[in-house]
């Protein structure tokens, strides 16, 4: 059975706040994954679409400030919700102009975080359908980060699913090397290359003569779908 409540993740460094987040948050519908840093936050929405980000701004290394601009540069529209000790104006317009959606200044009341939850996720736009394409004996689900060969399992890297996901999106379409290469990531245009002959090893009969996955010279690659 598919659990439809609202997915929401988690990210402060205080242990004992994230496991009482955690227990609340799921105690009032939701489904709760927890982060406790930047860095894990960005591995764990590797194969998982999150509804929404609860975000502290003070943490070890990369801050939910930095996150959260990094986020917005790559045009994630993830809602984000800030909790933070500083509660000064000039605080919260730090917080929000990073993009975040919400500012909300620690201690706080507990059901007035879930409130505003509701209220960003009432607001947040629809949910980008799942998308499955099919090519040759390989299906790819987008949303599961699921690629199948004839109804079995092909396992992926955490790379080779955000390449398949971008690439089935936009199906039948060239995405560039830049695209690949997402911000934050540490691939140049050659370990972008290094990555494609690694997926092609895994969805092409023959790789050095791809049918699925192809180069587009000046454009990039595209999926061909069925």
């Amino acid at each position: 059975m598919i659990d439809d409540k609202p997915h929401i993740l988690v990210v402060d460094d205080d242990r004992r706040l994230r496991q009482l987040l955690r227990s609340y948050l799921a105690d009032n519908g939701f489904r709760v994954t927890v982060a406790a840093s930047a860095a894990e936050a960005r591995d764990k929405r590797r194969g998982v679409v999150f509804d929404l980000m609860v975000l502290d701004v003070m943490m070890p290394g990369e801050t939910g400030l930095s996150l959260a601009t990094s986020l917005r540069g790559t045009n994630d529209a993830i809602p984000v919700l800030m909790l933070s000790a500083l509660a000064e104006p000039a605080d919260r317009i730090a917080g929000l102009s990073t993009g975040s959606d919400d500012y909300l200044a620690k201690p706080f009341e507990p059901r007035e975080l879930v409130l505003r939850i509701h209220n960003l996720l009432r607001r947040a736009p629809p949910p980008v359908e799942a998308v499955e394409v099919r090519f040759g004996a390989f299906s790819f689900h987008s949303q599961r980060g699921e690629l199948r060969r004839d109804g079995e399992a092909v396992k992926l890297t955490s790379r080779e699913k955000d390449f398949l996901r971008l690439l089935a999106a936009r199906a039948g379409t060239p995405v560039s090397r830049d695209e690949l290469a997402q911000p934050g990531s540490s691939d140049s245009a050659r370990g972008v290359d290094v990555q494609i002959n690694r997926l092609r090893r895994k969805i092409e009969e023959d790789p050095s003569n791809p049918v699925h996955l192809q180069t587009v010279r000046g454009a990039g690659y595209v999926l061909h779908p069925d």
